[in-house]
């Protein structure tokens, strides 16, 4: 018998893929809709959202119309007088305060923090680790509990009724979370990096600016917002350490609108909005190294 007459064998038609693995289960359950989350997630919205819009309804309505006035509703008149009646009272000079504060802890933060974070991860001596631990005990520390000392030594040092009263404890109350905020970005190097830079002759100096500081952005970012926040919306070591008009704050500056007999409620609103401005225009533009870096994969 020739090859010719020999019977071929049909060709089978290739498999389809399986479909019903633990991958496509996992991608067909992320695709399926989550009432109860998009729910959630509206009522956290209004949370927020009514709240704002109250804050603002009642900021451009006249103070002789703002105790009888439903913040839910627009403004049938609506005003700017109370924004200027703030813009014409120091706000200027508050907000310059405010902003030097602000940048100086993130300043002073940022110059120890990340040094201090890089010799916590690469250093394996016993000495570090325990000098690290010892620093993050700062964060079960409140800042209520050790006011009277800190009052003491502000006026031991003469720094009473200045700028630099309310910077240095700030950033002190900072520095334990952005140092664990670091730490937990920079574990995310690989070995295999330092190790490469290692083999160049690169010095551990180098490392850091070199490697460190770049591929962590995301936590440096954090750590940036977060000092930034805590030293805008401080309140207690405004209102312990100063005194005069020269070293007040945004957070002190509300008191103008408090008087002996009543509160000008828009006024005080308004400036609550005019404040709040900056620090959000911050956070729109570096949310996503927020949320990355607090979730400890800022350095990937």
């Amino acid at each position: 018998m020739s090859h010719d007459t020999l019977p071929r064998r049909p060709v089978r038609a290739p498999k389809p893929p399986v479909t019903s693995g633990p991958a496509h289960r996992r991608r067909h359950w992320t695709r399926r809709p989550n009432p109860l989350a998009g729910l959630g997630s509206v009522i956290w919205l209004a949370v927020v959202i009514i709240p704002i819009y109250a804050m603002i309804t009642t900021s451009l309505t006249s103070q002789d119309k703002a105790l009888g006035h439903n913040a839910l509703k627009p403004p049938t008149d609506p005003t700017l007088e109370n924004y200027d009646i703030v813009l014409h009272s120091g706000f200027g000079h508050l907000l310059t305060n405010t902003v030097t504060v602000a940048a100086a802890v993130v300043a002073i933060v940022l110059v120890l923090c990340v040094p201090l974070a890089y010799v916590a991860v690469r250093s394996r001596g016993f000495w570090s680790s325990a000098a690290f631990r010892l620093f993050l005990l700062g964060v079960a520390i409140p800042a209520q509990a050790v006011v009277v000392p800190l009052y003491l030594m502000i006026a031991k040092l003469d720094l009473y009724d200045s700028l630099l009263a309310i910077i240095l404890p700030t950033a002190a109350f900072a520095m334990p979370v952005s140092v664990l905020v670091l730490t937990g970005t920079m574990r995310d190097i690989s070995e295999e990096l330092y190790e490469a830079m290692a083999l160049d002759g690169a010095s551990p100096t180098r490392m850091l600016f070199q490697l460190v500081i770049p591929v962590t952005k995301g936590g440096i970012s954090t750590v940036v917002i977060y000092s930034a926040l805590q030293a805008w919306n401080g309140f207690l070591f405004p209102l312990i350490f100063t005194q005069s008009d020269g070293p007040r704050v945004l957070t002190l500056g509300l008191f103008n609108y408090v008087s002996e007999f009543g509160v000008n409620i828009p006024a005080l609103l308004a400036s609550v909005v005019l404040s709040g401005i900056p620090i959000f225009a911050v956070y729109l533009v570096a949310r996503r190294a927020l949320v990355g870096g607090l979730m400890g994969v800022g350095g990937k």
